[in-house]
């Protein structure tokens, strides 16, 4: 007769932080690229444009698909969404909590769990205007180009969404990208403590890198935007590059 006690480990607390940890990653290095590939516009219209319709399968199928785009935009909306139900469950309930957790933190006065708590703000802004963002994505798949996106910043007003945005994004993923190799012991190697120091260093260049990229872009997009008020609606046309992908 068995008589020892049958006690069965809960897994799904660690099954919930693999999914929060792989969405967050998969986030994070989408979030690079894609500011990556939008700072083309600092390099000129053409440029930009050439992104553009690179993304639209132009250059895969000879003709422009702008519903890749919107396809693209549901896979990130959906893991975005994934990432945000499930971190969700580590943020404070109660304002109880978050008082506890204010008191701990003055009382700390620690950096990581500073950090942390940037997190959950920038965690709760982007939850708001990154689905705003998202939603124009898919929704208006063809309204991305050198003019469009200008447009959209200046004409249309949304400059003050994707600069509060910009700021949430550079750093939600600089630091999640930290803490993410902290928790998994990426990069440690023999002296952990000595790598922690230089991952904290090398969050700070990241963060710093993407918010410089970022706010060039912006405020290049910002001045085409103005210069092309008067012709609005307008869209920017490449016979150059589209004869190039012939």
């Amino acid at each position: 007769m068995n008589t020892k006690p049958n006690h069965k480990i809960n897994k799904t607390p660690a099954r919930l932080d693999f999914i929060q940890s792989a969405t967050g990653l998969l986030l994070a290095l989408f979030i690079w690229a894609h500011m990556l590939f939008e700072s083309s516009i600092l390099f000129g219209k053409e440029a930009m444009y050439m992104m553009t319709i690179f993304f639209e399968g132009y250059y895969f199928f000879g003709e422009k698909y702008p519903i890749l785009i919107t396809f693209l935009g549901g896979f990130i909306s959906t893991v975005f969404i994934i990432h945000a139900l499930v971190a969700m469950r580590k943020f404070p309930a109660s304002y109880r909590q978050y008082r506890i957790f204010k008191t701990h933190m003055k009382s700390m006065k620690h950096t990581d769990t500073s950090t942390w708590f940037i997190q959950i703000v920038t965690g709760f802004v982007m939850f708001f205007l990154g689905s705003v963002h998202l939603y124009i994505v898919m929704s208006q798949p063809g309204d991305v180009g050198p003019y469009a996106s200008s447009d959209r910043m200046v004409t249309e007003w949304m400059w003050p969404l994707y600069l509060f945005l910009l700021i949430a994004v550079v750093l939600h993923a600089g630091i999640g990208m930290y803490r993410l190799c902290l928790k998994w012991g990426w990069f440690e190697g023999k002296n952990a403590k000595k790598s922690r120091i230089l991952l904290k260093k090398l969050q700070y260049g990241i963060i710093a890198f993407f918010m410089t990229l970022g706010l060039l872009s912006i405020a290049t997009y910002m001045k085409i935007g103005f210069e092309h008020q008067a012709h609005a609606g307008e869209r920017y046309h490449s016979v150059k590059a589209e004869q190039g992908a012939k």
